[in-house]
């Protein structure tokens, strides 16, 4: 029996399988505009904001 998903941009039907080159999406379209509202901040894991010195680099010197 083929799992099926709903394409969380569109909603139609996907099968979940390995052939399914853009699971969970339904299509390219679908999974770029859904990347596209990331970078845009349209959508948010929720938790404390963090602000990070932008003179300060990954070993936390100046």
């Amino acid at each position: 029996m083929t799992k099926m998903v709903n394409c969380p941009e569109c909603g139609k039907p996907v099968e979940w399988k390995e052939e399914s080159l853009f699971r969970p999406f339904c299509s390219k379209r679908c999974q770029q505009l859904d990347f596209g509202g990331w970078a845009n901040e349209n959508f948010s894991i929720p938790g404390e904001e963090v602000y990070l010195d932008a003179e300060q680099d990954d070993s936390g010197h100046h």
